[in-house]
């Protein structure tokens, strides 16, 4: 794959950003794909610009890449391995090019895995005293955490049934004891996640809680009655004492941060229902099929990249804020950093020549009412420019009697906001403003300066137009996937594995045993 820099469009491109536009006259352009709009009217790009984007697609072989990758073809050359985490949502009675065997044996560990989280919610499944389990701890980190956290808080409060949940990712002791003071020693499964299994913090959380239990009275003889495994490596998990028929499998070709999909969900399905984690398969399969056959042009997947590809290369900006403006997806922000930092942050090209360019931006970001009491200073009047994507969620509220008013104030801020960023208030409006207030014309010399917006800030606005169910979730999350696909297919680097944190775990290797820091 070619190094961005040659691609004929790139240099077109650098010289169309010494003049891009400004963002009092936006230029209108949205997209839509299912339940999701994406408007990016309010982006620093014209049509000429647009036009140029869009070749960088066909110029740095998206295409051809991710055909390699559906086939399942070595993608990820570093370990070797292909990359098919879209297998794991294609529908059953669809011939896929990944193959029978492959779609047989996710079919047979979906199966096995959703059908114990309904024998659970149903109370089926005992203690060894022969009570149903009424509460569950997740034990994992990264990808093993973060996207079954974040899809069980965004789907948990319009759940008709829940199933309780806790998350436990860190073996810090404060962070352990805040789990368990919420939790019944006898009743509750434990559910280990690691895709190696032998994963540091997850392995040290698995043997608390084993100590834990006994001393809290579980016989020994029953301990591992109470939990389940989720691997890539079951031989591992057998030689823990872990039961057969409580692990569940996924692959080698999952990687951990698009592993929500596999077995990895499992906590989706306890706590929501098998049905809302089948509506999240569904959805992100809708938006998979959109990025293979929609035309670039409308193509949400590839705008939201060619745009964020705009902004970091050509425009300069090196962080990026994520704003959602529903109480729901409150840790999608968290989940996307690792989604796409983890991926595309790499300084080496697929060819291992280091890359001329910059690759992926801090990603940042949270809720958007909060943001605009703490963060949004610096978004406004910063002296960096962050692109900002405000996510929101057309909804009329769980129903109280000030919902609709509560949604209305919402909906009204985010689309202030983003304005706002866009047009900023130039001194001479600022002072019309503050004629308004019959201030002194010392005051209003005074306060000018600090009253102005530049604006010119750039933004996205992706809504979900029905609300946030599983089908939008899966259509949003499998979104932002094919986002950081594709640019690391222009940026020509390899997005599927993460070397940059094996350095600092084998030092803590070293480490073990030796004087606690400070202490």
């Amino acid at each position: 794959m070619p190094c961005p820099t040659s691609l004929p469009s790139w240099s077109i491109l650098k010289e169309q950003s010494r003049s891009a536009p400004g963002l009092r006259e936006p230029s209108p352009f949205s997209i839509q794909a299912g339940e999701l709009v994406l408007d990016l009217s309010l982006q620093r790009a014209n049509q000429p610009i647009r036009s140029q984007l869009a070749k960088l697609i066909d110029e740095a072989g998206v295409s051809t890449f991710l055909q390699q990758m559906i086939r399942g073809q070595i993608v990820n050359l570093t370990e070797q391995r292909p990359v098919l985490h879209m297998a794991l949502r294609a529908a059953e009675n669809k011939t896929q090019p990944w193959g029978a065997d492959i779609a047989n044996a996710i079919q047979s560990q979906r199966k096995r895995f959703l059908g114990f989280a309904q024998a659970l919610r149903d109370g089926t499944v005992h203690n060894h005293l022969g009570q149903p389990f009424t509460h569950a701890v997740n034990i994992g980190i990264g990808g093993s955490d973060l996207g079954p956290r974040m899809a069980c808080a965004a789907l948990g409060p319009s759940s008709k049934s829940l199933f309780p949940i806790e998350f436990l990712s860190s073996p810090d002791p404060w962070a352990v004891e805040d789990v368990l003071r919420r939790v019944d020693p006898l009743r509750t499964v434990f559910i280990v996640q690691s895709k190696s299994f032998s994963t540091q913090e997850t392995m040290a959380l698995f043997e608390t809680m084993k100590s834990w239990l006994r001393s809290q009275g579980v016989p020994l003889a029953a301990l591992m009655q109470q939990f389940v495994a989720v691997t890539a490596q079951p031989a591992r998990a057998k030689a823990q004492g872990f039961d057969e028929e409580k692990t569940f499998l996924f692959w080698d070709w999952v990687g951990g941060r698009t592993s929500v999909w596999s077995a990895i969900g499992l906590p989706i399905a306890l706590h929501c229902g098998p049905q809302s984690f089948e509506q999240m398969l569904k959805g992100a399969a809708l938006m998979d099929e959109h990025f293979q056959t929609a035309p670039k042009d409308g193509n949400l997947a590839h705008w939201l990249a060619l745009f964020g590809i705009w902004n970091r290369n050509f425009l300069g900006y090196s962080s990026h804020a994520v704003v959602c403006y529903d109480w729901r997806l409150r840790l999608f922000p968290a989940f996307l950093q690792q989604l796409e930092m983890e991926s595309n942050g790499k300084r080496i090209q697929r060819d291992g020549e280091p890359s001329k360019v910059g690759t992926a931006p801090v990603i940042w970001g949270g809720l958007g009412l909060d943001g605009q009491h703490t963060y949004f200073q610096l978004l406004h009047q910063g002296t960096d420019i962050v692109p900002v994507d405000f996510i929101g969620v057309h909804s009329k509220g769980p129903g109280f009697v000030q919902s609709l008013e509560n949604q209305r104030i919402v909906q009204e801020s985010l689309q202030a906001q983003r304005q706002a960023l866009a047009q900023g208030r130039t001194a001479e409006e600022t002072v019309e403003a503050m004629q308004a207030e019959n201030l002194t014309p010392e005051r209003m010399t005074q306060l000018t300066p600090h009253r102005t917006y530049p604006g010119h800030r750039p933004s996205n606005y992706l809504l979900l137009t029905r609300d946030l169910t599983g089908l939008s979730l899966g259509q949003l999350i499998a979104l932002y996937e094919h986002k950081v696909f594709t640019q690391a297919a222009i940026w020509n680097i390899p997005a599927f594995d993460q070397w940059g944190v094996e350095l600092g775990k084998s030092i803590a290797k070293k480490m073990k045993g030796s004087q606690f820091v400070g202490g």
